[in-house]
């Protein structure tokens, strides 16, 4: 067997294994989200690094449902350029400070009835922590799509002493466990082909669509983003004009609030 064909299989059965034990998480998730769509309000998505792509992948995209709001840091989000500008050592040095993730989330003015969903394979580190603490001191609702294996065995990195999985409403394990990266080869020392990515973003994915379907469940119809690449162009831009509109009614109705001065 090829590597290439044993990291498939991997994912393939990592993902068979959250379909398997995860459903009534992302059914919980999705609940919640379509609460908060509901009512107005926005499901904010986060990730540092590369639990960043997951939750942009929420909004705008194909079959997504517009209510969802990811936050991008680029200062922790983009470290393709490993040195100068937005490299790996202002990434390690800022997603374990603290303070950092309140500073964001007063940058977004959080109002009552939003949530919101963390990707976090490890759930250790500090700007995940600051937005999940907050959240719950707010009385808001807060969703882990993260790695209990990897988590359960390692430290926070945060001052309550806890991971995200001890902190979220609802937590959707991935079960990716602590090397992430799941082939080896002989003669190498490290493993290659990381999962944790792959199986985020297919939950995400999960929650979103699942969201969906508990607002047809309501009565509600989701505003749904619409494939431009195809032979309905025009009426596909129409439909997400639509959506960018709804979005901005949303942001439009929050009161602005300044950050607090240090």
């Amino acid at each position: 067997m090829s590597i290439a064909q044993g990291y498939f299989d991997d994912v393939i059965a990592k993902l068979a294994g959250v379909r398997d034990t995860q459903d009534e998480a992302i059914a919980q998730a999705a609940e919640i989200c379509a609460d908060t769509i509901q009512n107005d309000g926005l499901v904010f998505t986060f990730g540092t690094g590369h639990g960043g792509f997951a939750a942009l992948e929420m909004f705008p995209r194909t079959g997504g449902v517009t209510g969802f709001r990811p936050i991008v840091e680029s200062s922790i989000a983009l470290m393709h350029h490993v040195l100068g500008d937005q490299g790996t050592a202002q990434y390690r040095f800022l997603h374990t400070r603290e303070g950092y993730g309140n500073a964001i989330l007063r940058s977004h003015q959080i109002k009552e009835g939003d949530s919101l969903i963390l990707f976090s394979h490890s759930g250790i580190n500090a700007v995940i922590l600051d937005m999940a603490v907050e959240f719950r001191e707010r009385g808001l609702k807060v969703i882990a799509v993260t790695s209990v294996p990897h988590s359960s065995q390692v430290e926070s990195r945060h001052s309550s002493g806890k991971r995200l999985y001890e902190i979220a409403d609802v937590v959707v394990d991935t079960g990716i466990p602590l090397e992430d990266a799941s082939q080896f080869i002989d003669g190498l020392e490290f493993p290659v082909g990381p999962t944790s990515t792959s199986i985020a973003v297919a939950v995400g994915h999960a929650i979103n669509a699942s969201t969906s379907a508990a607002l047809v469940a309501r009565g509600e119809t989701p505003m749904i983003m619409v494939n431009t690449n195809s032979n309905r162009t025009k009426l596909a831009h129409q439909q997400n004009d639509r959506n960018y509109a709804e979005l901005w009614r949303r942001l439009r109705s929050r009161e602005f609030s300044a950050p607090e001065v240090q």
